[in-house]
């Protein structure tokens, strides 16, 4: 076995303790978020929290007890799983669709597309033009207007396109039309990339709140959780205020640990999310296809 020159060992460990550094800055404000919602304003001397000071779930007793936020929790996990799975139906057939160099008007199809991603209508005409659907006061206002997304379906138009080509030739000459072509050979070996897009749009709806303040800032029950906590975050600023949201007062709680409980349960569900999909970023993008 070939030893490693000093140069390459150096290079090594400098790499090692630059994604350390990297990491330690990422994951400290998680752990301390989460530290301080489990800790006991009464025991909490000030600085930095990385371990939880008088464990106590009193905070999250009382984020569960305002409706609001069980309602919200609702709202966006319906949003988060119903909204990407209609854009991934849609914006894949798109993808196909303009990636089908035989289509007639294909350029003029491309650029159209293209040209939306940079020049957009604007707030105004958007809102008018919800109001004019009646999807204003909806839970369709949360799914419909993202159901195509054009950069998203650039990446699936490219993915497809790096497809080896004997495999549609295969499946047209077995007889399949383009509907079979997609949905049998097309669709199922682009996992990694439809995980990619899903992902991404499951994090851009989880996270979505400005759609909820412009368009059903009016209607309660349909206040996502991240709207929920941007409102909580602006009320909150005192006991009292924090008391007369609920019923009754739930252990020793200060507005600061009520916000970092909430700001916790923003993210777990989407954090818990990653890891599953995780696996199709790493496997092999043509497992089981014909190689060109």
């Amino acid at each position: 076995m070939k030893e490693r020159s000093l140069s390459g060992t150096a290079f090594d460990l400098s790499n090692q303790l630059f994604m350390l550094i990297i990491l330690a800055v990422m994951i400290i404000p998680f752990i301390y978020i989460f530290s301080y919602s489990l800790s006991s304003p009464n025991m909490l001397k000030g600085g930095l929290v990385l371990w939880p000071e008088g464990f106590t779930l009193d905070s999250f007793k009382r984020a569960f007890a305002y409706p609001a936020v069980l309602n919200g929790a609702f709202i966006s996990i319906a949003r988060s799983i119903l909204g990407p799975a209609i854009m991934l139906f849609i914006t894949s057939m798109a993808a196909y669709v303009v990636s089908r160099p035989d289509l007639l008007g294909i350029k003029f199809f491309r650029r159209y597309f293209i040209f939306t991603l940079y020049f957009s209508s604007g707030i105004i005409p958007m809102y008018l033009l919800m109001g004019f659907l009646h999807l204003k006061g909806t839970f369709l206002i949360y799914v419909i207007p993202g159901a195509i997304s054009v950069f998203n379906m650039v990446l699936i138009k490219t993915y497809i396109e790096a497809l080896p080509k004997e495999l549609s030739e295969a499946a047209v000459v077995d007889g399949a039309n383009d509907i079979k072509l997609f949905f049998r050979v097309i669709f199922p070996i682009c996992t990694p990339v439809f995980a990619a897009v899903v992902l991404f749009d499951c994090v851009n709806q989880w996270n979505s709140f400005m759609d909820v303040q412009i368009y059903n800032t009016m209607y309660p029950q349909l206040h996502s959780l991240q709207y929920v906590l941007y409102n909580m975050l602006n009320q909150f600023s005192t006991i009292e205020q924090l008391q007369e949201a609920g019923n009754r007062q739930m252990g020793s709680i200060t507005p600061q640990t009520f916000k970092m409980a909430i700001t916790v349960i923003t993210i777990l569900p989407i954090a818990c999310v990653y890891p599953f999909l995780q696996k199709y970023f790493i496997k092999g993008l043509l497992i089981g296809s014909i190689k060109g």
